[in-house]
């Protein structure tokens, strides 16, 4: 028998794709499918989680040389 789930369609490019999948791997209910490499389909009550972790993961690999200025 067939079972429905609700699900949101994201589109993003693969490295965005690579840094939800590490997410998931943590927590595990995030991800419901992955289609293709620029599409998943993620459960729609962590939306907010996902940009909210992803601006996190974001923000540790800019390069802000004011920072390095700061500290010296």
């Amino acid at each position: 028998m067939a079972r429905a789930r609700r699900g949101m369609l994201l589109q993003c490019d693969p490295s965005i794709k690579a840094l939800i999948l590490q997410i998931d791997a943590q927590h595990n209910d995030i991800i419901l499918e992955e289609l293709d490499d620029t599409h998943l389909l993620v459960d729609p009550t962590k939306v907010e989680f996902i940009k909210h972790e992803l601006n996190r993961l974001l923000s540790k690999n800019i390069y802000n040389p004011t920072e390095e200025e700061e500290e010296q």
